[in-house]
């Protein structure tokens, strides 16, 4: 049997030896890789290397590796030198962000024109044309021609059936409180009491700063003639700074909001919903009767938005101040940069799937982890939930 195994080796062709030789080296490569990976997870579970990895990982996180305090004095200098470089690249920096203020400036002039159209349209103020109303269809939803006609004809017949049975709707009803009940950052701030109020919300604006004066923008929310308020025009202005700290030019990362102010609301007798009516009992401590104590206190609403905390001029502000006023400025910027541009896009829903397309993958990376870290937490002995929140000093307004 050896023999006929040697004799059939023997008149092997040498490509199949080559093929023999190759599969040999690949399973001795596999092998090796099964063994590395057997040692690494003996490795991973001695506490006492776990620990030193970890000591390791500590010190390369934001920790000095302590090379630069080795360095000769000569060379410290020569770092000075760097850093002040540094500060001056920080004040081109910010020269730059003064001029990107000024051409938005510019073009928000050429946008305005757009944004007061499309206003009188959802005002009723202009009927768009038949032309202004045609929108192409993507192409994998492109009918053929006839069957488009055959559409029209129908859509037509049941438009002036409807015009029949009832009263065409001027405009774009309830176009901004759609918008502000789509996107979850505004709808949070939303209560049930503030809708009907918001139906007579006509148009928000962006205003920013005349040239040479500070850096601020405002947002204009225009109101048709309601019984909430006596207002017509309801404002928010953020002022912004776009230089360098003295005491910490390296933070420097563009410009930031460093204060807001919102417009006093003129609320009808009875109809501010900001603020709520409620009644306390009372027992007297001497006599034992109880009286009923009729007490306003402050309600959760959006309008509350126009009366954020005020800044000292200290800047100095406690924990909960911080964390609405940095609410404020996420939401402010937000309306400004997204929602005024895109309107139509967060009215029809369009813009929150492209928000969500561009964080889908992200979001599920992050469940996965807060599994992860749940299940951890459920196993610690020692977790508390009420340290597990971020303070308010974490979330401060840059």
């Amino acid at each position: 049997m050896a023999d006929i195994d040697n004799k059939d080796q023997a008149e092997m062709d040498p490509a199949d030896m080559e093929d023999v030789e190759e599969v040999e080296e690949e399973e001795t490569v596999e092998n090796s890789k099964s063994k590395a990976r057997q040692l690494t997870e003996q490795l991973m579970q001695n506490p006492q290397i776990l620990a030193a990895l970890q000591e390791g990982l500590d010190g390369l996180n934001g920790s000095p590796s302590g090379y630069i305090e080795s360095l000769p004095k000569v060379v410290k200098r020569r770092i000075n030198a760097l850093k002040n470089l540094q500060v001056k690249c920080a004040h081109i920096e910010a020269k730059f962000y003064e001029e990107v203020h000024e051409l938005e400036r510019k073009y928000a002039a050429l946008y305005q024109p757009l944004f007061d159209k499309r206003s009188d349209i959802v005002k009723a103020v202009y009927e768009p044309t038949d032309e202004e109303c045609e929108w192409k269809a993507d192409e994998e939803e492109e009918l053929t021609v006839s069957k488009q006609d055959e559409m029209k004809e129908k859509a037509k017949l049941d438009e002036e059936k409807k015009d029949e049975e009832k009263e065409d709707p001027k405009g774009i009803p309830e176009f901004w409180l759609t918008v502000f009940k789509n996107v979850d950052l505004l709808s949070d701030m939303l209560q049930e009491h503030d809708e009907p109020i918001l139906k007579h919300l006509q148009d928000i604006k962006v205003k920013f700063s005349d040239p040479g004066q500070p850096m601020s923008f405002g947002l204009e929310f225009h109101f048709e003639p309601n019984d909430f308020f006596t207002n017509t025009v309801l404002t928010k202005t953020y002022k912004m700074r776009s230089e360098p700290d003295e005491s910490d030019p390296f933070s420097f990362d563009g410009p930031e909001i460093i204060s807001c102010t919102g417009s006093t609301i003129e609320w009808t007798k009875g109809k501010n919903v900001t603020l709520k009516t409620i009644k306390k009992k009372q027992k007297h401590k001497g006599r034992g009767t109880v009286r009923t104590i009729t007490k306003t206190v402050p309600n959760d609403s959006f309008f509350n938005f126009f009366t954020p905390p005020e800044v000292p001029e200290n800047g100095e502000l406690d924990e909960d101040s911080e964390a609405v006023l940095a609410a404020d400025f996420e939401i402010g910027h937000f309306i400004r940069e997204r929602i005024v541009p895109r309107a139509v896009l967060y009215f029809t829903g369009e813009a929150i799937e492209d928000d969500d397309d561009d964080y889908d993958e992200e979001g599920e990376e992050a469940d996965d982890e807060e599994g992860e870290e749940e299940a951890d937490e459920e196993n610690d002995p020692d977790y508390d939930p009420k340290k597990d929140t971020a303070s308010p000093a974490e979330c401060k307004p840059q």
